[in-house]
C-alpha cells in the first residue's frame, strides 16, 4: 500500500464584472497574477503531479494553465465535468475514479467543495480562498479509500 499525494487547488480569483455564465467566467487580473505563484511554489517543493483533474469552468482551466506553466515538466490533464461541482462528496467521487497506480494528482476545483473535500479526507477544516492549495498524503489501496494527512495548506501568493 503506497502513499499518494493529492494537491487540491482552488481556482484563482475570477472576474465577476463580465456578463457570462458561471461556467464561462474568466480569471480576474488578480487571479492571473496569483496563479503562477502557486506553480512556482509547487515546483519549489518538488510537487509536480502525475495527473491534473481540472473542472470544465473557464476559471479553473485558466488557473491550471498558469500554474502548470511554471512546473518543470508537462502534466497530463483531464478536464472534468464532474469536477465542476460545489459539493465535497461529489469531488471525492471524482478522485476515487483515479487509477490507483497514479502517485500524485492535482485537482483544480471550486468552493465549498474543495474545503469539504480537504476536511472529509483529513478531518481538518482549512480555509481555501482563491488560489489556495492543500497538499494531502493519502494512504489506502485506492484514491477513494483511506485517510488523508494534511501536509500543507495556504495560499502561495501570501508567502511573498
Amino acid at each position: 500500500m503506497s502513499a499518494r499525494t493529492l494537491i487540491v487547488i482552488r481556482h484563482a480569483k475570477s472576474d465577476w464584472s463580465v456578463g457570462v455564465s458561471d461556467r464561462d467566467r474568466p480569471l480576474a487580473p488578480r487571479g492571473r497574477r496569483q496563479a503562477p505563484l502557486s506553480g512556482d511554489w509547487l515546483a519549489s517543493q518538488g510537487l509536480v503531479p502525475d495527473l491534473a483533474l481540472v473542472s470544465v469552468a473557464a476559471r479553473a482551466r485558466q488557473t491550471w494553465e498558469l500554474v502548470s506553466g511554471r512546473l518543470p515538466r508537462t502534466v497530463p490533464v483531464e478536464v472534468s465535468e464532474a469536477a465542476y461541482t460545489f459539493d465535497g462528496v461529489a469531488l471525492r467521487a471524482v478522485i476515487a475514479e483515479v487509477d490507483p497506480g497514479v502517485a500524485s494528482v492535482a485537482l483544480v476545483g471550486h468552493n465549498p467543495a474543495v474545503e469539504e473535500l480537504v476536511e472529509g479526507l483529513t478531518g481538518q477544516w482549512v480555509p481555501m480562498p482563491t488560489s489556495a492549495l492543500a497538499v494531502i498524503d493519502i494512504s489506502g489501496p485506492t484514491w477513494g479509500a483511506g485517510a488523508g494527512v494534511l501536509r500543507w495548506a495556504g495560499r502561495p501568493a501570501d508567502l511573498s
